[in-house]
């Protein structure tokens, strides 16, 4: 980047001395969670590359890449609301913690077209009919990491539905390269809401009131959008 701020929408702006790093899974009340190659369901645990349960037509895929977890948060409420299982899509070497250094490396890999290898990926990505796609907005782009599930992955043929978070900047060039990049799919009108502002020290910032006020946007949307 030439700037030396990153700016992302799940993550707004990227602190340059605080970080906080992603729990490798979570447990979502209601659903599946492939946190990278962890699917939790209630109580089990068990390390996959594909989904525990075998999807049916109407399966619903929710793919998040969340830094600081607003992304994350949208997409749970997504999963309140529609179902499905969530995939959080993780690099294979996670990204520094160290801001500029962080900067320096996302500016590298926009320059040159790199896209960054990942912990794992959808194995049966064919079973799902519904993709939801949610990602910070990154120097005003999809951050690196989502340009290769989109490489790996063929949504062809299937509903494409892109959300995103970002720190007050907007969706930049995010949703065109959805729609870029999957061409052979119906990709649906997108969502965005605000995240965080890290620079400020305001990291997950849709929750509480916040969080709810999300969850009226995301269903009027989804009603909107006949999803």
């Amino acid at each position: 980047m030439r700037e030396n701020t990153l700016r992302t929408s799940d993550d707004s702006e990227i602190d340059r001395t605080s970080r906080r790093k992603l729990l490798g899974a979570a447990v979502v009340a209601g659903g599946g969670f492939l946190a990278g190659c962890i699917h939790q369901s209630g109580s089990e645990t068990e390390e996959q590359n594909t989904p525990s349960q075998t999807a049916d037509e109407d399966s619903v895929l929710i793919v998040f890449f969340s830094r600081t977890e607003n992304t994350q948060a949208v997409a749970e409420i997504i999963q309140q609301e529609v179902g499905g299982e969530l995939f959080e899509v993780l690099p294979a070497d996670p990204y520094p913690v160290d801001y500029d250094t962080l900067v320096s490396q996302v500016d590298q890999e926009n320059e040159e077209g790199y896209t960054p290898p990942l912990q794992c990926n959808v194995e049966n990505i064919e079973a799902y009919d519904t993709v939801f796609f949610g990602a910070p907005t990154w120097d005003m782009q999809l951050p690196p990491p989502m340009k290769t599930f989109l490489s790996e992955h063929d949504l062809g043929g299937k509903t494409v539905v892109p959300f995103n978070t970002n720190g007050g900047y907007g969706v930049g060039s995010s949703f065109q390269t959805v729609e870029d990049r999957c061409p052979d799919a119906d990709v649906r009108e997108g969502f965005s809401t605000r995240g965080g502002l890290e620079r400020d020290g305001v990291y997950l910032a849709i929750k509480d009131d916040r969080r709810e006020e999300v969850r009226a946007e995301v269903t009027d949307w989804l009603q909107r959008i006949q999803m």
